[in-house]
């Protein structure tokens, strides 16, 4: 395994890759070596905490310590004291009241782990979740999104079928290392995401230039098409890659005319709606996509954005910035599930609330990890409110939540120690077998696989992963 010891290693490798996916021919299906399952669900809504969301400031509390100038960190595990939820014997930590009242409709996995990659970048590990894969690779891996968008197609032939709602992907940190895994890789263009970094501004997005009539749009549109086509570096990128480039213009071209565009438009929603949802961009962003399930995405994930020490990157401070997420998250996501349900969705719409890794006080990666401690505060105890929270990566317990999408109802799968360390103790799921289980909820074998510079990709690694049958109803 090729190991990164800072972000310019983990640039380099993954620029190689992306470069290699775009000379690459069209990927070819072993369709004959897969039997589909039955799908539960026809839309994923992905509700990622970006930056590393502490499962036990969360949905997984330990012993709570208030703050007290002195007390050694050691004994430090959660910073929240619990509540009760809608399910017995399922508590959260306060500060996520809505939440608890809708646990009676999902499912909550305790025990998702993830490997010690050498080194914790928040952008290898996230790259990591959401294609299955270890960067780099010798070709782009797919975005779980775009595994969607190009097994099962659009739900709605106007409507993307993979959009990403909440990040910037220019001027923040890290964007090029979050551009390697937010594309379609070797699928091509017209399977990655459409990127509405603003909820506020999704509207505009699928409109023409303000003050331009459609015959002038329609002329440009040809004209574009016609110097794409005669571009000089066509000889840079396949045909395969070039087509699947015009498809994507052809495809954005129908929803400008469409009634659909409708569905970015979140003003259009009932004022009382908007203001329980509207807790700021996140939130936002969760209202934007309940509308755009509804009239037919695929897949649409909504992320709190990561920016590197932003929002859940608590590296300092930790208990009053999840005190923050907490009021960012916590009515939108309630509202989302009950909106699903009111509107007959949520049996058919898959929710996923999940993060890179979780958070501990003391130890960064797992037991016996050799990862470089990257907390900003260090000390054996307590010496101000900037050292109380949970301030190192933690890969071996996190927390993922489960609404609709055929999974069970007020279930609860795994367990942590309740002891530090936090580690999974029962029923752990890797990231292979947690996209085995989204996989088949919608209707794809998880060992989908695809010829690609004659070599096989699967959906899972290897072809291996292996969905979590108790999850499921």
């Amino acid at each position: 395994m090729q190991q990164f010891h800072n972000r310019r290693d983990f640039l380099k490798a993954m620029s190689a890759s992306t470069a290699a996916a775009w000379m690459a021919n069209a990927p070819r299906l072993f369709a004959d070596q897969v039997k589909h399952p039955a799908a539960k669900a026809d839309s994923v809504i992905l509700l990622w905490m970006a930056g590393g969301m502490a499962a036990p400031e969360t949905f997984d509390p330990k012993r709570y310590q208030p703050f007290e100038k002195g007390t050694p960190m050691s004994k430090i595990l959660s910073t929240f004291p619990s509540i009760p939820t809608a399910v017995d014997g399922i508590r959260f930590c306060q500060g996520l009241e809505n939440i608890a009242s809708v646990m009676d409709r999902g499912t909550l996995i305790r025990s998702a782990i993830q490997p010690d990659l050498g080194s914790i970048l928040h952008s290898r590990h996230q790259y990591h979740w959401h294609t299955g894969y270890v960067p780099p690779q010798t070709v782009a891996a797919p975005h779980i999104g775009a595994w969607m968008a190009k097994v099962l197609g659009p739900l709605n032939p106007v409507m993307p079928a993979f959009i990403n709602i909440g990040q910037r992907l220019e001027g923040v940190g890290e964007s090029e290392e979050l551009k390697a895994f937010t594309t379609a890789g070797f699928f091509g263009s017209e399977f990655g995401p459409m990127n509405l970094p603003y909820p506020d501004q999704a509207a505009a997005s699928v409109r023409p230039p303000g003050g331009m009539t459609p015959q002038r749009f329609q002329s440009r549109r040809k004209m574009l098409n016609q110097l794409l086509e005669k571009s000089p570096h066509r000889d840079y990128i396949s045909d395969h890659q070039q087509e699947s480039m015009l498809r994507s213009l052809e495809n954005a071209h129908r929803l400008l005319s469409s009634k659909e565009r409708d569905a970015f438009d979140i003003t259009l929603e009932k004022k009382e709606i908007f203001d329980e949802y509207n807790t700021g961009r996140f939130g936002q962003g969760c209202l934007l996509a309940r509308r755009l399930v509804e009239n037919g995405a695929r897949f649409v994930e909504v992320t709190t954005e990561y920016v590197p020490f932003f929002q859940w990157d608590t590296h300092k401070n930790g208990h009053d910035v999840a005190s923050q997420m907490h009021k960012e998250i916590d009515r939108p996501i309630a509202r989302l599930i009950k909106d699903l349900e009111e509107r007959k969705l949520l049996d058919r719409t898959l929710v996923i609330v999940a993060s890179e890794f979780s958070r501990d006080a003391m130890m960064e990666g797992g037991p016996g990890s050799k990862a470089k401690d990257q907390a900003t505060v260090k000390g054996d105890t307590l010496e101000s409110p900037a050292h109380y929270g949970l301030h190192r990566h933690f890969t071996q317990g996190s927390s993922v939540l489960l609404f609709g999408g055929g999974m069970k109802k007020g279930h609860l799968h795994g367990e942590t120690a309740d002891e530090r360390p936090l580690v999974a103790i029962k029923d752990p799921v890797t990231i292979s077998d947690l996209h085995a289980t989204i996989f088949t909820a919608m209707g794809i074998s998880p060992k989908t696989v695809y010829d690609v510079e004659q070599r096989p990709f699967y959906a899972t690694l290897d072809g291996k992963g292996v969905p979590v049958s108790s999850v499921f109803a």
